[in-house]
């Protein structure tokens, strides 16, 4: 099978079309220097936020709303989404872009701080999908976090699992895509893991918690 063209992929990426609010949390995000995920992937977590029926779910870096606004796009409509990022201000820009797509405030809990500091106090087997594009030097640790968050039939996804094609090349040693390398063995070879790596926008490493 040959490889998708750039074509192909520009298609693919902007097959599904985002709402109002999810464009003007892109123009804040361009304007702080945060890089949002992109439209295919954002797609995608509102899919399996959508298939697993998803309550409850954990998102690693908030960033200013984007990927959240996707998930909760496809959560229960009684559905709460925790989000933790240590810039505090760009939460503040989050909660702007949640009021403007008219998400009650009830359904997100935005906690400031390190996500190894947070993630430990929340409860285990209490999610359904955790999401995390965050420090990725640090996502490993946030797998052993996953693993222990989440309910059995739940999902964990990691954007840029592909690193701007950093991690397909083995010439490319920096501690990222190095970091991110080894998340992907870790997730490939867990015994309690069903994993697919899915070559949208930056690349999405998604497994379900057998």
């Amino acid at each position: 099978m040959a490889p998708p063209t750039p074509e192909t992929w520009a298609y693919a990426e902007a097959y599904t079309t985002e709402d109002p609010a999810v464009l003007h949390a892109r123009q804040r995000a361009a304007e702080v220097g945060a890089v949002p995920i992109g439209a295919g992937g954002g797609a995608i977590l509102r899919l399996l936020a959508a298939a697993v029926e998803a309550k409850t779910v954990v998102e690693v870096g908030t960033g200013v709303g984007v990927s959240a606004l996707y998930i909760l796009g496809g959560m229960r409509t009684d559905g709460v989404l925790t989000s933790v990022d240590v810039e505090s201000e760009h939460q503040r820009l989050a909660r702007e872009a949640f009021t403007e797509a008219g998400i009650p405030p009830n359904r997100t809990r935005l906690i400031p701080g390190s996500a190894l500091d947070v993630l430990p106090r929340l409860t285990d087997g209490a999610y359904d999908l955790v999401f995390c594009d965050a420090d990725k030097s640090e996502y490993v640790e946030y797998l052993e976090q996953a693993i222990r968050l989440l309910r059995p039939g739940g999902l964990v996804a990691f954007d840029n699992a592909l690193w701007h094609n950093r991690v397909a090349d083995t010439a490319q040693r920096d501690p990222e895509t190095v970091a991110i390398r080894e998340l992907g063995r870790a997730v490939r070879d867990h015994d309690r893991l069903m994993p697919s790596l899915l070559p949208v926008g930056d690349g999405l490493l998604v497994a379900l918690k057998r």
